[in-house]
């Protein structure tokens, strides 16, 4: 993945996580995912990767699709992600993220192109440590 790919999908993610307030969403995003998956994880998975469109979303099954989008200043690359929540706890390992990418060919057809690993763990970083936040909002 390139450099300028990378940083724009990470300042789309800090924009999003400081677009975000924690009080009463979270409290009701809590309520609704009763018995599913991490409440925390879950909103903060939605909150990280918010700039881009989601496709759908399994609070039960812990899943969440998001489309695909193409940023303008790589217009000939487009990036997608799905967001699995494995535990009802908040762990470290109760969220994995994958991302895929595309790259344009000459005549106009998307072709798959590799995404690095650490993208896809810094996302999950960042899931991290907005569950993080948003469980602490709760307590104090």
């Amino acid at each position: 993945m390139s450099l300028r790919l990378m940083s724009a999908i990470l300042l789309g993610s800090t924009l999003a996580l400081s677009a975000c307030s924690s009080g009463d969403s979270t409290r009701q995003i809590v309520e609704e995912i009763e018995g599913g998956v991490n409440p925390y994880l879950w909103r903060a998975s939605l909150d990280t990767l918010r700039f881009l469109p989601l496709e759908d979303a399994d609070p039960y099954g812990g899943i969440i699709n998001f489309d695909w989008l193409a940023f303008e200043e790589t217009p000939n690359q487009r990036i997608k992600a799905s967001v699995f929540i494995l535990d009802t706890r908040l762990r470290a390992d109760g969220v994995k993220v994958s991302v895929f990418r595309q790259t344009r060919d000459a005549n106009g057809q998307w072709q798959d192109a590799s995404v690095s690993t650490d993208t896809q763990i810094q996302l999950e970083n960042k899931i991290l440590e907005r569950a993080r936040v948003l469980k602490s909002s709760e307590i104090g």
